[in-house]
């Protein structure tokens, strides 16, 4: 399996978009705490991509989606996050600001913040599920499905990354250079995302396909 599915789940889950977020509901917390919620938060993260590629087809299939009209409509939901991305929001914060203050609220009961908002909606969030899902059917043998899954692992290793450096990689790219990386992401989750679109459409109508070919 090529490196395209890697390239753009990292584009979409973008942890270094994540930092300020980390650092706020972490705030007060002991070091210790902080690991363990980096922990969770990575186990977590790849425990989502794990679920979705081993399963998702699966939940397609119980209800009768085809994975054409998946990939038009996980298309079109990569598009809306590269959007966001190119206004310099991380990728699933605008469509859930509802859920941010709800995992605020459970915080403070007690829950870990790590499992949400950090990890769902935050870094593996509706548009993440999509990609896994898409990328899942692509797999042609079990090497091709442990790869994907090595690359949840990756997608782990670089969120704790991410987490544990948070406030030194705060300071050092600042609100400016967060911006620019996370626009930067965008741009190239909006080209994936066309590109998942136009596959997923010619599926669904072969038309469009030798239109396509003979021009």
């Amino acid at each position: 399996m090529e490196f395209k599915p890697l390239i753009t789940l990292l584009a979409i889950v973008n942890p270094p978009a994540i930092i300020p977020f980390f650092i706020y509901y972490t705030q007060g917390l002991s070091a210790e705490q902080r690991r363990h919620t980096v922990q969770v938060s990575a186990v977590s993260a790849f425990l989502v991509i794990a679920g979705c590629a081993l399963l998702g087809i699966r939940i397609l299939e119980f209800f009768g989606i085809s994975l054409a009209s998946f990939q038009v409509g996980g298309g079109m939901l990569l598009l809306t996050s590269a959007l966001n991305m190119l206004n310099a929001k991380p990728a699933e914060a605008k469509a859930s600001s509802n859920d941010l203050e709800a995992g605020a609220e459970k915080a403070a009961m007690g829950d870990s913040v790590a499992v949400v908002p950090l990890t769902i909606p935050l870094l593996t969030g509706p548009a993440t599920m999509s990609t896994v899902v898409i990328y899942a059917e692509r797999a042609r043998n079990a090497l091709d499905m442990a790869v994907l899954l090595g690359y949840g692992v990756v997608i782990a290793v670089v969120t704790a990354v991410c987490f544990t450096l948070a406030e030194p990689i705060a300071r050092v790219l600042g609100r400016t250079g967060i911006n620019v990386l996370t626009r930067l992401m965008g741009l190239i989750l909006a080209a994936l995302a066309v590109e998942v679109m136009a596959e997923g459409l010619g599926n669904l109508f072969p038309i469009l396909g030798r239109v396509a070919g003979s021009g």
